[in-house]
């Protein structure tokens, strides 16, 4: 899938284009179904200051108004979005080292809550976020990778969290998402030591999800695997988000209460009447869901 339809621009502190959107249609044709989210500071490997940050807020709270709207002709809604960096050379190399030495601890906390308000909305979406990530991910960047629902890595990746060897730690939630991804022991040695790790690894240790050999192919994989999204229904999607991230967070008891709750709401709707009479009468064509 190609990227076409709208594209709008976030500028950073200098007027550059910092943050990208690009839309492209759906399986079905729907507009604007698949939207992809770029950090587009190539020269500085897309190290991430905080007009970028602010930027992606923007972004990311845009999409997630955008995915909630009432239906409306001909009015882009996205289904999944895509996160990725410009280039070939990282997704976003970490915070940008040149603005935080400039930084008094106040400001080094507003940024670090601005990061934080970040990952939480990509979280909080009710769609799912696809993290594309081609070159280093690192600090920050890894950070925000966290927060998508998964990664897909070209094999050039490289993920790690070093801020120990500036004399800093993460300050994104990297210190608390990736234990809960990779372990607590795997996770305190990677901030320990401020390793670095490659694709395979990753993938190994389950950070990431699958690993492409090479740019082109990972982003080609990445709309693929976007397009198999958005081609089912997007209220039974929100709610499988919605069981996993919640429940992650609460006993299996009452995790397991509320996933009865949320199947039980989409009994409500008309997308399940509508996918299970398809699925009775063998109707072959996609179900074209209505988001109620």
């Amino acid at each position: 899938m190609n990227d076409k339809g709208m594209s709008r621009d976030r500028a950073g502190a200098t007027g550059a284009r910092s943050v990208e959107m690009t839309e492209a249609a759906g399986p079905d044709g729907a507009p604007g179904a698949v939207r992809v989210v770029t950090i587009n500071r190539p020269s500085a490997m897309n190290a991430i200051d905080p007009a970028t940050m602010a930027a992606l807020l923007v972004a990311f709270e845009e999409g997630g108004r955008a995915a909630s709207a009432p239906a409306a002709a001909g009015a882009a809604r996205p289904r999944v979005m895509i996160l990725t960096g410009a280039g070939t050379r990282a997704f976003a190399a970490g915070a940008d080292i040149a603005a935080l030495a400039a930084m008094s601890p106040a400001e080094a906390g507003a940024f670090s809550e601005l990061g934080h308000r970040v990952v939480a909305t990509i979280e909080e979406l009710p769609i799912p976020v696809i993290a594309a990530v081609n070159g280093f991910a690192l600090g920050g960047g890894l950070e925000l990778a966290l927060g998508c629902d998964f990664i897909f890595a070209a094999d050039s990746a490289r993920f790690g969290l070093p801020e120990v060897k500036l004399g800093a730690i993460p300050g994104f939630g990297g210190s608390q998402r990736l234990p809960r991804r990779i372990g607590a022991a795997r996770a305190r040695e990677w901030l320990y030591t401020g390793a670095v790790v490659g694709a395979d690894e990753a993938a190994r240790i389950g950070l990431v999800n699958r690993v492409f050999p090479g740019p082109a192919d990972l982003m080609a994989g990445t709309h693929q695997v976007a397009a198999q999204i958005a081609a089912q229904a997007p209220l039974a999607v929100a709610q499988a988000k919605r069981a996993i991230r919640r429940g992650l967070e609460q006993p299996l008891p009452a995790a397991c209460r509320l996933e009865s709750a949320l199947f039980a709401e989409l009994f409500a709707t008309a997308d399940l009447r509508r996918g299970m009479r398809a699925f009775l009468e063998k109707d072959p064509a996609p179900v074209p869901w209505e988001r109620r």
